[in-house]
């Protein structure tokens, strides 16, 4: 019998993050727009929202293998954010652009709160404080 494999997605964000804290990046975490985040729709852009995710930006961050939490301040309003992992699009480092994009597998697909946009990189490329270097993100399957 053949039991069914966790996720690999919160270990790559989990990776990712810390190869940008290791070389002063700042790291941003790209997320699907849901119901439950119930936040100003002047942060969206395409049902898409970049969150800022750096030591700097946020605190109390925890990623596990659900979720990610974090509490930070917008427009000096404090907030304790719970983001699904079934809506993190992809995970990047500002300063360079690289980082993961993540296909949205089936799994992931039943647990989204909405239906996501075809995953591409031009919202990544063009997010608030990105170059338009060529981009580096490639989608993990």
């Amino acid at each position: 019998m053949r039991l069914k494999n966790s996720s690999n997605k919160p270990y790559l964000i989990r990776s990712i993050y810390e190869w940008c804290v290791d070389n002063n990046f700042t790291p941003y975490i790209s997320v699907i727009v849901f119901p439950e985040l119930d936040m100003s729709e002047k942060y969206f852009k395409n049902d898409e929202i970049i969150f800022n995710i750096s030591n700097k930006a946020v605190n109390d961050l925890i990623i596990d293998n659900e979720f990610i939490y974090f509490a930070a301040r917008f427009n000096g309003i404090p907030r304790e954010l719970e983001i699904p992992m079934a809506t993190i699009k992809g995970i990047f480092a500002k300063e360079t652009n690289q980082g993961i994009l993540f296909s949205l597998d089936t799994d992931d697909e039943n647990q989204l709160p909405i239906a996501g946009d075809d995953i591409g990189l031009t919202s990544i490329a063009n997010s608030p404080g990105s170059t338009n270097k060529k981009n580096h993100l490639r989608i993990v399957k």
